[in-house]
C-alpha cells in the first residue's frame, strides 16, 4: 500500500468518511500476505517507497499470474525475467498488463505512472554492443516503472570509441548513467573518466570462453581506475535501474 493511499485512508477515518471495519478490510493483508507458495510484502512501498518487484524466473506461470493479481490490489506491479507463458497468465487476470519481450519484463499499472514534467533530470542507459540490449532494456523498464525519464544509447563500445565521443552531448546531459557491457567490459571505465556524475556498470554474460559468462567483464569493472563507478552483478539490469532511480531522485 502506497503512503499516499494509507494517509488518505487514515484521514477519511478521522473525518468519519470511512468506518473502522471497512478500513481494516483494506489493510488486513499488511504487512504481508501468505499465498502458500509466496509471502507477498505489501508493506514494502511504505518502507522503501516502491512496491515489491516480482522475480519471475523459476516460478510457474500460474504462480506469477496469481502474485501479480494479488500485488495489483495494492500497487503497480513489475515482473522481471518473465516468459510469454507467464505473461499470458498475468493477462488473463489483469487485461491491462504489458509485456516487454526484449527485456523480458511485465508491467501492470494500477495507477498510471506519471513522469516528472522536467525531463532534464534523466537516466541514460548505454550499451557497448547490440547483444547487451536485453539487460539494458531490463534496466530501462525498471527505471521508468519507478518514475524516471530514461534515454538510451546503444552499441557504442570501445571497439569503435568514436561512436561514443560522437554522442558526448547526450552523456553530458544525463543525471545518472548506466553502462552495460560484456566481452572486455571496458566501457564503464571510459565513460567514468569523461563525466562528473555517477556511473553504474553492469557486466553481461556476453563474450567468448575467457569471459567466463560475465566474470571477465565483472572483474574489469571492479578494477575500474575511473572514480565514481559502482558495479552491479552479472546481467542485473533490474538492480542497475533500481539503484539509478534512487540516485536520480
Amino acid at each position: 500500500m502506497q503512503k499516499e493511499k494509507l494517509r488518505q485512508l487514515l484521514t477519511d477515518i478521522r473525518e468519519g468518511k470511512v468506518k473502522v471495519e471497512n478500513a481494516l478490510e483494506k489493510i488486513q493483508n499488511l504487512p504481508f500476505e501468505d499465498l502458500g507458495f509466496a509471502n507477498l510484502d505489501h508493506h514494502r512501498s511504505l518502507r522503501k517507497g516502491h512496491p515489491e518487484i516480482v522475480f519471475c524466473e523459476n516460478k510457474t506461470p500460474e504462480q506469477v499470474g496469481e502474485i501479480f493479481k494479488r500485488l495489483s490490489e495494492y500497487n503497480n506491479v513489475l515482473g522481471t525475467r518473465a516468459s510469454t507463458e507467464m505473461y499470458e497468465q498475468v493477462l488473463e487476470r489483469l487485461p491491462g498488463a504489458v509485456y516487454h519481450p526484449v527485456g523480458r519484463t511485465i508491467t501492470y499499472e494500477n495507477e498510471k505512472i506519471v513522469l516528472p514534467a522536467d525531463e532534464s533530470k534523466h537516466i541514460l542507459v548505454i550499451t557497448a554492443g547490440t547483444t547487451d540490449i536485453p539487460v539494458a532494456e531490463e534496466a530501462i523498464e525498471t527505471a521508468r516503472f519507478m518514475g524516471n525519464h530514461v534515454r538510451s544509447l546503444f552499441d557504442v563500445g570501445v571497439a569503435g570509441i568514436h561512436r561514443l565521443f560522437n554522442n558526448k552531448h547526450h552523456i553530458d546531459n544525463a543525471n545518472v548513467i548506466i553502462v552495460v557491457a560484456g566481452m572486455d567490459g571496458a566501457l564503464p571505465s571510459v565513460v567514468g573518466g569523461l563525466v562528473d556524475k555517477p556511473v553504474i556498470a553492469v557486466p553481461t554474460s556476453v563474450g567468448y570462453g575467457a569471459s567466463f559468462n560475465g566474470i571477465g567483464p565483472l572483474l574489469t569493472m571492479l578494477n575500474a581506475c575511473a572514480p565514481g563507478v559502482c558495479v552491479m552483478n552479472i546481467d542485473n539490469g533490474f538492480g542497475a535501474g533500481y539503484f539509478a532511480s534512487m540516485v536520480n531522485k
